[in-house]
């Protein structure tokens, strides 16, 4: 689909799942549940949806997902599946070599996230994925990876993210900015410190890929924050003014973590904001 300047892809790179409990804090498994019924283990099923974008002069990757080099207890408890779905593939499949990618913009540096960042070396180190490629991460956000809470900290893992700054191929931002002509960044605290989103400019519809604010598109009723965000008040705050833009603006809303409704757009109703109309990318 064509945004603005930009050949848009959506791209499903794996799929895993977590504890719905965790994925919707306080809101009862009873209702959660009717949207995301979850397995035996009490996780829902969850995907990794990625961006190629290609325009003006670049080869833009958003987000690189959950890689394929985790270890097997790894893989085990969060049920990792990434035989069918998986980033090289899906480059390959659109025609993208990894020599190919001129900009990573990683919304932030969670393992689900990341971990197509970094691929293995054969004496078990790790190296860019993308040998290339400039990897755009806000400043803030990356010091507070280096010193997570006890929160957050086994998000982090240092395979996905030291080799970056090893070949210094880590581009850290300071603020919101337009990245790229018509790619803006917009930024959120709720979830992590200094998550980047992206929002595509267009005459026609914009494009909204808020990570992990609004992860699934059972995501989309404000109180229906995770347990896992650092400031879920916040988290509602941000929630309310961007899904007011989206729903007054029109916006593509893509949710990166949804297998099943990856991209919608949203409405306003009585008690809030629900989906749309359902898009294909």
């Amino acid at each position: 689909m064509q945004i603005g300047d930009y050949d848009v892809q959506l791209l499903n790179t794996g799929l895993f799942r977590l504890d719905g409990g965790a994925m919707f804090g306080v809101v009862p498994k009873a209702l959660w549940g009717k949207q995301k019924p979850p397995d035996e283990h009490n996780r829902i099923h969850m995907c990794t949806n990625a961006l190629l974008l290609r325009g003006n002069g670049k080869t833009i990757l958003v987000d690189t997902g959950i890689g394929e080099h985790n270890p097997a207890k790894f893989c085990q408890i969060y049920a990792v599946d990434t035989a069918v779905h998986n980033l090289p593939q899906c480059l390959a499949n659109h025609g993208v070599a990894p020599a190919d990618v001129t900009d990573v913009i990683l919304t932030h540096l969670h393992f689900d996230h990341a971990g197509g960042a970094t691929i293995p070396n054969e004496n078990g180190t790790f190296r860019p994925a993308f040998p290339n490629a400039a990897y755009h991460v806000q400043q803030r956000h990356y010091e507070w990876s280096v010193e997570a809470s006890e929160k957050d900290r086994a998000s982090f893992l240092e395979e996905n993210i030291v080799p970056l700054v090893q070949t210094e191929q880590l581009n850290l931002l300071k603020s919101s900015s337009e990245i790229f002509p018509g790619i803006e960044l917009l930024l959120s605290d709720g979830h992590t410190m200094a998550q980047q989103m992206l929002l595509i400019h267009s005459d026609e519809q914009p494009l909204f890929f808020p990570a992990d604010l609004i992860p699934t598109s059972a995501h989309v009723p404000v109180p229906w924050v995770m347990a896992y965000d650092l400031f879920p008040l916040v988290t509602i705050e941000e929630k309310k003014q961007y899904l007011n833009r989206a729903a007054s603006e029109n916006w593509l809303v893509v949710f990166e973590h949804d297998p099943l409704l990856p991209c919608a757009t949203v409405t306003r109703t009585a008690r809030g904001y629900s989906i749309g109309d359902a898009v294909s990318l």
